[in-house]
């Protein structure tokens, strides 16, 4: 008796130990929590989606998952290694607004010399340990460490594949500010960022980062949370204007009539990043199918569609590259233009958008 009260001392004790690691994250407390508290987002003990967005379908539940994980395709995962463009960030041109994509959600927007990064995940892993959901061969080529300095690291919301401790860890001291949902300050206060260098957004709240440059946070149909406890902070799309040029940033989102409002309120989009990939009959209200992905692009009036969400992590069981595929077939029906760099290969906003099938073969 003595010897397994003695190892179930020691499990839990692991267990509190292990839990109360950084990189799971931080309560909101003081200011934040008032003004979370405050927000026309936040009722019941949570932020909530503007239309109902059960965990899953109607007819599923925990244990249909726990099931469908025994039965992934090897075709989720790539037979080869992903190529890649091996682009020195360093020497991209001021001249034009551009885009690198490093796979995933994780990408660079360079504004004529104002440096953005979204969601910035280098660490070569989508969860808190290194031995869970990990990159695919080649696809973490990119890495913090390629980035002298960052004006600005934006980030849509507080799950592992878009908030990584490591990256951020390693971008804190080069980076000017973070921009972020309401809520995700907290983790990043945790982490050693300081308050002064943290502005947090509700939707529809926006701010002029320069005088040319403004942001504003907008609806996304999701949910967030990095232990337990689900939509403690808020999760966000975000609208990037430049000079004229809007740029739509997605996040993780389900399809709702959000996407139509967005296009009303802005007119147009130059380019919408959306994210498209991780979806299953499962979970219909948190992840867009690729036709979903492109009819949001199309209500949200944009004239190019940029999808990632996909080709670095296996976080769903349909085949790797099935996302691009079916969401190139969408676009083509709906006449919408769409773009497919490789990871690491520039994006020239009005100017050059890749449109290669580099992903068949593998």
């Amino acid at each position: 008796m003595q010897v397994f009260i003695v190892a179930v001392a020691a499990v839990l004790g692991f267990g509190y130990y292990f839990l109360n690691q950084p990189q799971f994250g931080s309560k909101a407390s003081g200011k934040r929590l008032e003004r979370i508290l405050s927000s026309p987002n936040y009722k019941d003990g949570a932020f909530q989606n503007i239309e109902n967005t059960p965990n899953f379908n109607e007819n599923s539940g925990a244990f249909d998952l726990v099931k469908a994980l025994f039965s992934i395709p090897e075709s989720a995962s790539p037979s080869k290694e992903i190529p890649v463009v091996k682009t020195k960030i360093a020497e991209i041109s001021d001249t034009a607004i551009t885009v690198v994509w490093f796979g995933h959600s994780s990408y660079y927007i360079n504004l004529k010399g104002f440096k953005i990064l979204v969601d910035p995940v280098f660490s070569g892993a989508a969860s808190p340990v290194t031995f869970f959901a990990n990159a695919f061969k080649g696809a973490n080529h990119f890495q913090a460490e390629d980035f002298s300095d960052v004006d600005l690291v934006l980030l849509t919301h507080d799950h592992y594949d878009h908030l990584d401790y490591e990256s951020i860890l390693k971008l804190k001291d080069k980076t000017a500010r973070f921009y972020t949902s309401l809520g995700v300050g907290a983790h990043l206060n945790l982490w050693g960022i300081t308050e002064d260098k943290i502005t947090e957004f509700d939707w529809w709240e926006s701010k002029e980062v320069l005088a040319d440059i403004k942001i504003t946070a907008t609806p996304a149909r999701h949910f967030s949370g990095r232990l337990f406890k689900r939509n403690q902070t808020l999760w966000s799309s975000f609208v990037l204007e430049y000079q004229g040029s809007k740029i739509f940033l997605g996040g993780d989102s389900g399809y709702d009539k959000s996407f139509q409002k967005i296009g009303e309120t802005f007119g147009s989009f130059d380019l919408a990043i959306l994210e498209c990939g991780q979806y299953n009959t499962l979970w219909p209200y948190i992840h867009m199918t690729p036709e979903q992905v492109a009819q949001a692009a199309v209500d949200l009036n944009a004239k190019v569609l940029m999808p990632v969400h996909w080709s670095k992590f296996r976080l769903a069981m349909h085949p790797w590259n099935e996302p691009i595929e079916r969401v190139s077939v969408a676009a083509q029906k709906l006449g919408l233009k769409i773009t497919t760099p490789q990871i690491g290969e520039e994006v020239k906003l009005n100017q050059f958008y890749p449109e290669k099938t580099w992903w068949k073969g593998l």
